[in-house]
């Protein structure tokens, strides 16, 4: 084939350097879901959402302690995935790596979507679907070239929405300590105990799990990196020990900023609070920077969406003996997955229709539809984390430098995190509406994948049978003879 490598011999290039991965981690934990969904979480939860970041946020750094021992424990391994083949089956591997390749295109979709809302503050007549469209376009011509190519765009991507949010906590102290005005009070840490901190109880503070644990999803794509990394033992743990401090910072630092500027109760669900708080304090200039902030934290996600759908799809085919998996399971001559990428871009490019009939529904529910999935993944990279660890002590086998703290209990707990979310998910509409359409894609893989199963087992059997009859054959022929 043209341009392509065959999928023989197959491997990523090692590419991606420390600031890379360092800054691929962080622009993972920052996105459209802090920057536009925070809005939905902090009208549910009140000042208490700053509690659901802070314990969604442990859970995930202890998700991701568990993947980075995983990830060094085999280096030569294209993704996590590989880990959940290894340790939990077959099955679900299939089912694992088809649902995570399904969680980035509606976490793209979303992302699109939300870049088409940040242009319409500029351009109020612009629909929203000619961004996504020219964005997807332009993230793909990027995410074809090399790997270096993504990990220099998410860097600079990652480096805006740093300064951005730094610039925003400095400006929130300056605005608290001069009381400056807003259009109803003035700026002062006593808005956030305005009403009380869990203003709306503790139903509120629990429904908004969903969209603050949504802000998180793509916090284990360092685990899609690890193949590309060029010392993956050195950067690896360094990028995910650092998980606890980019919290503090970037979640909490700048939403304490937002609700101590403005009070919680007159932020809009439905738009970016971050822009919401500076353009209702008059001060429009800063307004349009961070709108522009949150158009580039929308293009990054894209920009992380393709990337890892890209190397998800390829390492769901490149064993495969279809003409389907050929294709998708080849490199091109800068070892990228470029066919896997473009199919990727098409099925994504669905949103765009989407957003051209349903314009104001799209970003609620893909979100919804990513964060039930999402459960799903990371449950089962804990799960695997399990099954190594007990491998390890039946063995008898030291393991590496880089574990899991208090192991199991830090285990069972992200597990009953997760659950816990799950149920929440049962008590709104929307969410109980993506909870069900997620369970029934899991079961449809399974089955799908058993029933496959079922037909190759009995493929062997009349192939094996067809073989005994043409031996037996033969054997009377040379009787006779």
């Amino acid at each position: 084939m043209k341009n392509t490598q065959s999928n023989s011999n197959q491997s990523f290039s090692r590419e991606l350097k420390s600031r890379h991965v360092q800054l691929i981690a962080l622009g993972g934990t920052i996105g459209t879901g802090l920057f536009l969904g925070s809005g939905q979480g902090i009208h549910l939860a009140g000042s208490s959402i700053l509690f659901a970041y802070l314990i969604t946020g442990v859970m995930c750094f202890l998700l991701m302690r568990a993947l980075g021992e995983l990830l060094l424990s085999d280096l030569n391994t294209h993704s996590y995935i590989d880990f959940i083949r290894r340790y939990l089956g077959e099955n679900m591997s299939f089912v694992a790596g088809w649902t995570y390749w399904i969680c980035w295109i509606t976490i793209a979709m979303a992302e699109i979507t939300a870049a088409g809302q940040y242009m319409q503050y500029w351009f109020p007549g612009l629909p929203q679907w000619v961004t996504g469209l020219v964005l997807l376009g332009i993230l793909l011509l990027l995410n074809s070239v090399t790997v270096s190519a993504f990990g220099e765009t998410e860097f600079w991507f990652a480096i805006i929405k740093i300064v951005a949010i730094v610039a925003l906590i400095i400006a929130g102290i300056y605005m608290v300590a001069v009381h400056f005005p807003t259009p109803v009070g003035h700026a002062s840490v006593a808005n956030l105990t305005n009403g009380g901190f869990f203003a709306n109880g503790w139903k509120g503070f629990f429904l908004s799990f969903q969209m603050v644990l949504f802000s998180f999803v793509g916090i284990e794509m360092v685990g899609m990196t690890a193949s590309e990394t060029a010392d993956p033992k050195k950067v690896i743990p360094k990028a995910i020990n650092e998980i606890p401090m980019r919290i503090i910072l970037f979640y909490l630092g700048s939403l304490l900023a937002l609700m101590c500027i403005y009070p919680w109760q007159s932020i809009s669900a439905t738009s970016s609070p971050f822009v919401q708080v500076f353009k209702n304090a008059g001060i429009q200039t800063a307004a349009s920077i961070i709108n522009f902030v949150v158009l580039t934290a929308a293009a990054s996600a894209c920009n992380s969406s393709l990337f890892t759908t890209g190397r998800m799809l390829f390492s769901l085919t490149y064993r495969g003996k279809s003409k389907f998996a050929k294709r998708m399971g080849t490199l091109s001559k800068a070892q990228v997955p470029v066919h896997a990428l473009r199919f990727s871009t098409v099925i994504i490019a669905v949103s765009v229709f989407l957003n051209l009939i349903i314009p104001g529904h799209v970003f609620a529910f893909v979100a919804s539809v990513a964060t039930t999935c999402f459960l799903f993944i990371w449950g089962s990279i804990v799960l695997a984390h399990i099954k190594y660890r007990r491998q390890l002590q039946a063995t008898k086998q030291p393991g590496h430098g880089f574990k899991m703290p208090l192991f199991p209990f830090t285990d069972y707990a992200v597990l009953v995190f997760l659950a816990g979310v799950g149920v929440i998910l049962l008590f709104r509409t929307d969410t109980l509406i993506a909870l069900v359409g997620s369970a029934i894609w899991l079961v449809g893989l399974w089955l799908g994948k058993r029933l496959r199963n079922r037909e190759k087992a009995s493929e062997m059997v009349r192939a094996s049978s067809t073989t005994s009859t043409t031996d037996s054959d033969i054997e009377s022929d040379d009787s006779d003879r």
